[in-house]
Parts: C-alpha cells; sequence; structure tokens
C-alpha cells in the first residue's frame, strides 16, 4: 500500500509522516485491497478561524469508488483523528454494503442514504489542476476530470456518501444523460439530468421544475457504530 502525503501551503514534517503511517495501518487491516493513500494536509492562515487552521483530507483508492474524508481542527494531529475515524466508518460501511449484496440484498434510496453524516466544514475537490483566475476577478478556478461508469441513481448516492460529498457527478443509466445528485434542505435529495437538446420543456418556468425529488430517508444516526447498530 502506497501512501502520498502532501502539504498545501505547509511544511510536513518527518516525524509527522510516521505518524501517518502507523495511523493508517488501521485501513489496512479493514480494507487490505487498498492500493493507495493519498494524504493532504492545509493550514489556513485566517485568523479569525483559528479553531479550525489545520484541514487534513485522506482518499483511500481501492477497487470501485474512491473513498475519502475530511476534518479541521486545532492542530493537525486532531485533524488526522477526526479525518482517519470518519474514512474508517466509511470502508466500514462500504464492507458493509458488499456483504450485503452478496447475498443478494436489495436497497432502496433511503436505507443507501441512512447514515450518510454531515460534514462539519466546507468540501474540496481532491486534487485538481489549477487553470488560473477567473477571467479578470481574484476568483481560482480548478479544474478536474471525473470518472466514471454509468450507473443507477442508488449507486450514485452510495458513491457520494463515500467521498463525503453534497452532490455528485454520474451517468444514469435509467435516462442515459449525465446528472448530478445532490442533497437539499431538510433531508431530502434532488437530482439534476442534463438535456442537449437544447430545448426547454414547456414547464421550464416552474421554480422547482429540473430536478426529480427523492424519498427522505430521515436525519442521520448520530452516536458510534455499535449505537447505530442497535437504533437500526
Amino acid at each position: 500500500m502506497d501512501i502520498v502525503v502532501t502539504g498545501r501551503h505547509t511544511t510536513v514534517s518527518d516525524r509527522f509522516r510516521e505518524h501517518i503511517a502507523e495511523k493508517l495501518d488501521k485501513v489496512q487491516q479493514l480494507a487490505p485491497r487498498t492500493r493507495r493513500i493519498e494524504v493532504v494536509i492545509s493550514h489556513e492562515a485566517n485568523r479569525r478561524q483559528a479553531k479550525a487552521c489545520d484541514r487534513v483530507e485522506i482518499t483511500c483508492h481501492i477497487k470501485g469508488p474512491v473513498v475519502r474524508a475530511e476534518a479541521c481542527q486545532e492542530d493537525k494531529y486532531a485533524a488526522l483523528d477526526v479525518a482517519l475515524e470518519k474514512l474508517l466508518e466509511r470502508l466500514r460501511r462500504k464492507h458493509d454494503r458488499t456483504v450485503r449484496r452478496g447475498r443478494h440484498a436489495s436497497e432502496s434510496v433511503a436505507s443507501a442514504t441512512a447514515f450518510v453524516p454531515a460534514e462539519t466544514g466546507p468540501d474540496e475537490a481532491a486534487e485538481s489542476d489549477d487553470v488560473g483566475p477567473f477571467g479578470d476577478s481574484p476568483i481560482e478556478v480548478r479544474e478536474k476530470v471525473h470518472m466514471s461508469a454509468p450507473m443507477s441513481l442508488e449507486q450514485a448516492l452510495r458513491e457520494m456518501e463515500l467521498v463525503g460529498h453534497d452532490f455528485y457527478l454520474f451517468h444514469d443509466t435509467e435516462t442515459d444523460k449525465a446528472s448530478v445528485v445532490y442533497r437539499r434542505r431538510g433531508w431530502s435529495y434532488g437530482v439534476l439530468h442534463l438535456d442537449l437538446n437544447g430545448q426547454l420543456p414547456d414547464s421550464a418556468a416552474e421554480p422547482d421544475e429540473g430536478y426529480d425529488e427523492l424519498e427522505d430517508p430521515g436525519p442521520p444516526v448520530q452516536g458510534t457504530v455499535a449505537e447505530r447498530a442497535e437504533a437500526s
């Protein structure tokens, strides 16, 4: 298993790299087929955000979709612990779903997203190419190529959970269209479908048109893994 540690606007000491490698042994035990783990440490210099100035992002490359988690804390050691706990929990859910699929158990949208945790801070894309400022503005734009095979809506929801995003871009096998599933307010979900015909439907003026509203799975269960198992 390869471990790649990168510092973004900060220097990563050899001591912390060794600490990361020791911590990530738990990933190898839970997901022995892991090929590579990427860890990005960044520092937010804004003093008004001193309580969340160190961010750790962990991306686990295994068979199938990548599993990703991140966290912000006062120091990088605490951020690593929180991010690793999120990653391990997502790996456990992925393993449990694999076992259920092996038993030919069906899964609904609600059950696929029943344990989606709320992120504690803004999410960022994985490593991507910087394409410079946007026009004359100081806004920077990052470009990323998203590799994905066609999948169902339920699969897209599961993969959105694994990467920890509030949205997920995919090619819908049912509609044969590029689509985005996303989390809406009130614990509901929506789907945007891209139509390349160049014509808007007659109902396009409706404010809620353009997406399919999905079943509300209810709020995520809080607590430890054992407590969640008892709650289910």
